[in-house]
């Protein structure tokens, strides 16, 4: 059985990665899974405002888990169970750790997301993750908006005018 680490952010995008891995069990692989996320650090400001460190170690944990929580219906509902793993840091680094860890195989990351970490920064931390990752990582791209959405919105305008 092959261990597998996604990366969730709490986006839709992010689900992207939670569907590949469905469908790959799916279709005979028999996988376990870790979800992992991957808080940013506190503020200077929460630091100094909390004055309690384990409070904050607490918040984080409770955030990253409520973002995991859709993935985690997802994979409950196909009748996979799943561990968590929550992690305060530099994500592609955290991800790396929580690999070692939690003795995965391969990494299943969506290749763009939003939430606390911008849509820019988690495709440098995909790609910075294939990089540094000890497993292989499958990038899962979400597929294209079609177009004719695009060609609705721009020819509105001219319809009104």
């Amino acid at each position: 059985m092959i261990k597998i680490l996604i990366a969730v952010d709490g986006s839709a995008l992010s689900l992207d990665a939670v569907h590949h891995v469905l469908r790959l069990v799916r279709d005979g692989l028999r996988a376990s899974v870790v979800l992992a996320n991957v808080q940013e650090p506190a503020s200077l400001y929460e630091l100094v405002v909390s004055r309690d460190p384990d409070l904050i170690a607490a918040a984080s944990v409770e955030a990253g888990e409520h973002l995991m929580a859709p993935a985690r219906v997802l994979l409950q509902a196909a009748g996979l169970s799943c561990e968590t793993a929550v992690g305060v840091g530099d994500p592609a680094h955290v991800l790396v750790d929580i690999i070692e860890s939690s003795g995965c195989d391969m990494v299943v990351i969506g290749a763009r997301g939003q939430g606390a970490i911008s849509s820019a920064l988690l495709g440098s931390v995909s790609q910075e993750l294939a990089h540094s990752s000890p497993v292989p990582v499958t990038i899962v791209k979400h597929p294209e908006v079609p177009e004719q959405e695009d060609d609705v919105e721009e020819g509105s305008p001219d319809v009104a005018a």
